[in-house]
């Protein structure tokens, strides 16, 4: 009887460790523009395309190359949360990065609520180049897994 209970045992988490893991990204992008002229976001892609059909091979003799069309690669299906930007017309808004906490943690706690994990969060900053500039922003990519 122990045999047949440790046998059950075993092949149920050998069942449950073979199943691949899945992972999903969604990214918040939060206008760094002066004078609140920017647009935050928070996007997530509501289809899935695989990489392969858009993946070609370079080689040194190769003088041709596979052009994908930008059309086949755009995701046209996907959610758009707004969310408020880092600047008024004042300057730094520190209402605003609070209520863009609040939200990225709404929707942090819906994937979770739905069996995603948070594994990473990546985040980086194209900010001001410069005299004239007037561009930038702050993106974040959480990276879920299930």
């Amino acid at each position: 009887m122990k045999k047949i209970l440790f046998a059950a045992v075993i092949a149920l988490t050998t069942a449950f460790s073979v199943n691949a893991q899945q992972y999903k990204v969604i990214t918040s992008v939060e206008s760094i523009v002066p004078n609140g002229l920017g647009r935050s976001r928070i996007i997530n892609a509501l289809e899935d395309k695989d990489y392969k059909e858009f993946t070609s091979v370079q080689t040194e003799d190769d003088n041709t190359r596979n052009k994908s069309k930008r059309n086949e690669i755009r995701v046209k299906n996907f959610e758009e949360t707004k969310l408020l930007n880092f600047y008024n017309v004042g300057g730094i808004r520190f209402q605003n990065i609070a209520a863009n906490d609040a939200m990225i943690t709404s929707m942090i706690n819906d994937m979770i609520a739905n069996g995603w994990e948070l594994a990473f969060v990546v985040s980086g900053v194209e900010s001001e180049g410069g005299k004239g500039d007037g561009q930038g922003i702050f993106i974040t990519r959480y990276i879920f897994k299930k």
